[in-house]
């Protein structure tokens, strides 16, 4: 039900599981609390809104932003909207979220986004964070430009929406490093130009034989787990930007006796979704298609098999995995 005038309810047709969900369910993410509805990614339906609502009403349908914001926080105004006083990550994380048949969104005006009747949901629930976090946290975070050497080190969902991102810029070549040749042969499909598979350890030789000892301009570490973040370190070349987007839940080692002299740079961020209207100008124009990047489709009501196939997506072979409520087909 609405609690402030600046709520909106929506019917959510279509949602999706993150990777974050999972660091949710190991105890990373201390915020949630016990019996929490997870899920910060969605697309529905308005069916309600607050009387302070001005921009949506009911039928309306909408992208769900991961991010809450107000629009007017002396963060917001620095378009740091995951850090807005009134909302930023609340979906899922301190509200019940989008894995569900409703969901209240505060400070609705600005934290929803308009879709056309004819969008296709599965490509545009990408939008509600993959794309957003993979291009803002990675690639632009990474100052990728034309000409750069780039690695992504993880061919998760996360990765491979840096991987379609960064193409926006023509980086002259896209490293993709992980350990399951099956995420490996779809980095290819979407543009990756070398694959490494990171098995047997020899991912940061490799990278260095590639570049003639140089290492790349860019590293994009898409996991969340030290072993990923070391990998990023030991690739850079001198003046080389590391730009850290996986949730780290326990602590890494920040090699400076071997940095401190090599002009690099790293970044942290937490997606702000800035970004997320050109990212739609781009699914509508065709351009960018992250439906590619949907593997497994459940019911709402099959929620349970669905976090077992993406816990195990190896197993699985799963990248994103469709939640679709089953009202939406009625």
């Amino acid at each position: 039900m609405l609690r402030e005038p600046t709520d909106a309810i929506v019917h959510v047709t279509t949602s999706t599981i993150c990777g974050t969900d999972l660091h949710i369910l190991k105890g990373d993410v201390p915020s949630v609390t016990e019996g929490r509805i997870l899920g910060h990614e969605g697309v529905g339906v308005v069916t309600e809104v607050g009387a302070g609502v001005t921009t949506f009403r009911a039928g309306d349908r909408v992208l769900i932003s991961c991010i809450t914001s107000c629009g007017r926080c002396d963060f917001c105004r620095k378009q740091m909207y995951s850090h807005c006083r009134h909302g930023g990550w609340i979906l899922g994380n301190t509200i019940d979220g989008t894995q569900a048949d409703y969901v209240r969104i505060p400070c609705a005006d600005t934290s929803l986004y308009a879709i056309p009747a004819d969008g296709d949901e599965e490509a545009l629930v990408m939008l509600s964070d993959i794309l957003p976090t993979g291009f803002e946290c990675g690639v632009l975070n990474g100052h990728v430009q034309p000409g750069d050497s780039v690695a992504i080190v993880g061919a998760g969902p996360v990765g491979l929406a840096a991987l379609l991102t960064a193409q926006f810029y023509s980086p002259a070549s896209i490293v993709m490093i992980d350990l399951d040749d099956k995420r490996l042969d779809v980095a290819r499909a979407l543009g990756a130009t070398t694959l490494i598979n990171s098995t047997d350890g020899s991912a940061v030789q490799r990278v260095m034989d590639l570049t003639a000892g140089d290492g790349v301009d860019v590293a994009i570490e898409a996991v969340g787990v030290p072993a990923t973040f070391d990998i990023c370190q030991a690739i850079l070349a001198p003046g080389g930007r590391l730009a850290n987007v996986g949730v780290h839940g326990v602590a890494v080692t920040l090699h400076l006796e071997k940095l401190w002299d090599r002009n690099i740079t790293i970044t942290t961020r937490l997606v702000d979704t800035t970004t997320t209207p050109m990212l739609l100008k781009g699914v509508g124009s065709g351009r960018l298609q992250p439906r590619k990047l949907v593997t497994h489709r459940f019911a709402l009501d099959d929620i349970m098999q669905a976090y077992e196939t993406f816990e195990h997506a190896a197993r699985e072979g799963a990248l994103k995995v469709i939640l679709a409520n089953e009202m939406r087909a009625r």
